[in-house]
């Protein structure tokens, strides 16, 4: 039977349409978020919520002091000050939040992963060492960064950063995420709570048992506030 012209166009809309419309996911805020039937069970919800619209305030837009540096007195020799949706409200729905990071000579901003976000980072003060690292075969890509250079980290990708100056060095970071959590790479593989199974990063790193369970009886440094 033969379809009239308007109708196989409009059928050929509907097929265009409808798996752009059924595919989008609202993008994750947290590590996870379980489902209940029952609202009264639930505790999170994906992202923060809603203050009433007549309550709201200029300063829930609004947190003063990024300008002051942090300490980088610690094995690390950096301090990563974020502002989120934690301290600063009006961020929430925003996809967006920031980090001061300062490095003293020498600091480093150990290979890590934001789990939600890409970062673009700009170097305000200092020379920084900076680098990511691709999905297999992990390729490594790295480059000297000069006050006012700017880099990118794309989505999810392992990277650090390496104050390679004799001064102090300061950057800003900016995420497309209210929310961009971190994952350090060290502090997860050898600090998690409970442990990994030593016999698990013994086979997965091919090291001497008791290399492992040295790393993991130290302290690893949380330099994220």
């Amino acid at each position: 039977m033969m379809r009239s012209v308007p109708y196989l166009v409009t059928l050929a809309l509907l097929a265009l349409a409808f798996p752009l419309a059924s595919a989008f996911d609202p993008s994750a805020l947290q590590d996870f978020c379980v489902a209940v039937n029952d609202s009264s069970s639930g505790v999170f919800v994906n992202g923060k919520f809603c203050k009433d619209p007549n309550l709201v305030r200029v300063d829930d837009f609004f947190l003063p002091g990024l300008d002051i540096p942090r300490s980088t007195s610690n094995q690390l020799g950096s301090n990563v000050t974020r502002i989120t949706v934690d301290n600063l409200p009006g961020l929430n729905t925003l996809d967006i939040s920031l980090a001061r990071i300062d490095f003293a000579p020498n600091g480093v901003n150990p290979p890590h992963t934001h789990p939600r976000a890409t970062e673009v980072l700009q170097v305000l003060e200092g020379t920084l060492y900076a680098g990511f690292v691709t999905s297999n075969p992990n390729r490594l890509f790295t480059k000297i960064l000069h006050e006012g250079d700017v880099i990118v980290f794309p989505f999810s990708l392992i990277h650090f950063e390496f104050n390679i100056g004799k001064t102090n060095a300061v950057a800003l970071s900016r995420f497309n995420s209210q929310n961009p959590g971190v994952i350090t790479i060290a502090n997860a593989v050898f600090g998690s709570n409970p442990l990994i199974n030593a016999d698990v990063l013994t086979k997965a790193f091919q090291l001497d048992k008791n290399v492992i369970e040295f790393l993991q009886k130290q302290i690893w440094l949380n330099n994220n506030n």
